[in-house]
């Protein structure tokens, strides 16, 4: 098999803030290299890397919002989230867990830190994700998923390298709980200092990965510092990746979904008239209730 070169190695953007708990670093899309259609299925990826939030009673986090036409996917690294929508899901994801939210035909979400650790304050890093659904899934029921640590399942590599956790599609014989409407893989990478791990991902495959935390060497010899985003070129499907460091590493790779992407703020469609009806369902209050 070829192995997958790299296309380019991306530096953290500067961080804003979504809402006042979240202070992001947003890869995609930004720029050229990392366009809604580039990483397809991934049409959005911020990353919080890690930040100090001081303890505070009133709970910081992002209020009431709508979501349509797509998939939210939070990892979270350190801290507590705790997750509202008006499809009657509610939840706390804390370290290594995952939050897996279909919006699909409308939802109303707020996130907001947990109530315990904004008391407390603390070490705040997470991933939240976008992975696009395909025309005929895109007004479908929305669901949640809430994948605790116990669910997820891991496989453990060779020579005291590390673990691989599935998020979601499959490591070697491991396969992930979350359920998916295209195939998408989501893994999570934990090398110990030398430490190598190799992934084969068929060649169409959109594919990335995110270093969390450490540092690496991809292929024998590309460098990447943590923070840093590595897109690979679709002109292979092997590639491996060393810990020079401890490292964690975020790998995702999903069958493109090759349909036109209209986009505008929370709503996801094909279509500039879909985005219109999603704003006009919105705004008569199609998409719910939800309390602030």
């Amino acid at each position: 098999m070829k192995t997958r070169s790299i296309e380019v190695v991306v530096s953290p953007p500067n961080p804003h803030y979504v809402g006042d708990g979240f202070r992001v670093h947003n890869f995609i899309p930004s720029g050229y290299h990392l366009d809604m259609q580039r990483m397809t299925p991934f049409i959005m990826m911020d990353y919080n890397s890690p930040f100090y939030f001081p303890p505070t009673d009133k709970p910081r986090g992002v209020g009431v919002h709508p979501h349509r036409g797509f998939e939210t996917v939070t990892i979270a690294y350190k801290g507590k989230v705790a997750h509202h929508d008006s499809a009657g899901n509610s939840g706390v994801i804390g370290e290594g867990e995952v939050q897996w939210m279909t919006a699909a035909s409308g939802i109303l979400h707020k996130e907001f830190h947990e109530t315990e650790f904004s008391k407390a304050g603390g070490d705040f890093q997470m991933v939240q994700l976008w992975v696009n659904l395909p025309a005929k899934d895109k007004m479908s029921k929305p669901k949640y998923q809430g994948i605790t640590k116990d669910q997820i399942k891991k496989h453990q590599l060779a020579d005291n390298a590390g673990v691989v956790e599935v998020i979601a599609g499959q490591y070697k014989d491991v396969k992930g709980a979350a359920s998916t409407f295209t195939p998408v893989n989501l893994l999570n990478t934990r090398l110990n200092k030398g430490g190598k791990a190799s992934f084969s991902f068929p060649k169409n495959y959109n594919t990335g990965l995110l270093v969390i935390e450490g540092s690496i060497k991809v292929n024998d010899t590309e460098a990447v510092e943590a923070n840093n985003f590595v897109l690979f070129e679709n002109d292979g499907e092997d590639f491996a990746v060393e810990a020079t460091e401890n490292a964690i590493v975020l790998v995702l790779s999903g069958e493109p979904i090759n349909e036109p992407i209209a986009a505008h703020g929370p709503f996801v469609m094909n279509t500039r008239n879909e985005i219109l009806q999603a704003m006009e369902d919105y705004n008569t209050g199609k998409f719910g209730y939800l309390e602030e």
